[in-house]
């Protein structure tokens, strides 16, 4: 897989994964740690599991849900996802956690100072 260049490379990158897992969590993965994806999402669904990883230190490490079974984005405040409703179908749950996310305050003020950089 060729090279991204640094300048360029997207924050996050999400994936849904059938066939390709093997790839996506593999060289992929690799191209993005190498160029600086700060999280990277694949959802594999032939094996119905949910991976998110957070740039930390050069390196992927793999996010685990929170006590409330989300995990939070920190590239983009108010990117709240409930994996384990996901994983079970529950769009309704999973569709109110991310609304919950949007009307955060930190999801506010990000939109506030993308918002002053565009002006």
């Amino acid at each position: 897989m060729p090279s991204l260049s640094a300048a360029w490379a997207p924050e996050l990158v999400a994936e849904i994964a059938t066939s390709s897992a093997a790839i996506d969590l593999g060289a992929k993965k690799t191209v993005y740690r190498r160029n600086g994806v700060q999280e990277y999402l694949v959802w594999q669904t032939f094996e119905n599991r949910f991976s998110w990883f957070r740039l930390q230190a050069e390196a992927f490490v793999l996010v685990e849900p929170d006590a409330e079974g989300i995990i939070r984005s920190t590239v983009f405040p108010g990117l709240w996802l409930a994996v384990d409703a996901l994983l079970a179908g529950r769009m309704m749950a999973v569709l109110s956690v991310l609304q919950a996310g949007i009307a955060d305050p930190a999801h506010q003020g990000f939109v506030q100072a993308l918002a002053g950089r565009s002006a």
